[in-house]
């Protein structure tokens, strides 16, 4: 677990548990100042201490602040990708790791599945680390789709992962 994470699930259990895992994860955690975090995060050092001395409750947008620039300074900034859950010898045969798809830039992450189990654990994985779409065999795709909230591109026999990529790129990247 991360420490946004944490930092999630205890905005979840209490108000006096959050503010006591904030405070960790910034001045422990990530070894920062709150003007330090402040600063970084763009949500101001005064309403950092007011959130943490219980005189002010975060509003989602600060909280989403706060959460995006955990994530960000512990490296995990959520870069858009693709990820495609197959065997390994499907994704073996992927050569690109990264594709110009309606002239963005769209990074794809594997995830290894033998089996329904894992790959319905490597969707839940993959979403959790901030896929935008799945690519996946037509076997575990009606599944996944209703597991996940993200989209779900198949991978048709016949055609290439490549295209099914390119397919889970335009859905995510077509405004609605």
């Amino acid at each position: 677990m991360t420490i946004a994470d944490d930092v999630i699930m205890a905005a979840f259990q209490s108000d006096e548990e959050f503010r006591n895992t904030l405070e960790k994860a910034i001045k422990k955690d990530l070894g920062l100042s709150i003007t330090e975090f402040g600063r970084r995060s763009g949500v101001s050092p005064s309403t950092l201490y007011k959130i943490m001395s219980g005189e002010r409750d975060p509003n989602l947008g600060t909280l989403r602040q706060v959460i995006d620039a955990i994530r960000e300074i512990e490296g995990l900034s959520r870069e858009k990708f693709i990820a495609v859950i197959a065997a390994r010898p499907v994704l073996d045969r992927i050569s690109e790791r990264e594709m110009l798809v309606d002239g963005k830039r769209i990074v794809v992450r594997e995830y290894s599945a033998m089996t329904m189990e894992d790959a319905i654990v490597a969707a839940i994985k993959a979403e959790r680390d901030g896929a935008l779409a799945l690519v996946c065999a037509p076997i575990v795709s009606y599944t996944l789709e209703k597991i996940v909230r993200i989209p779900v591109a198949t991978i048709m026999p016949g055609n290439s992962v490549v295209a099914a990529i390119e397919t889970a790129s335009k859905k995510v990247l077509t405004p609605s």
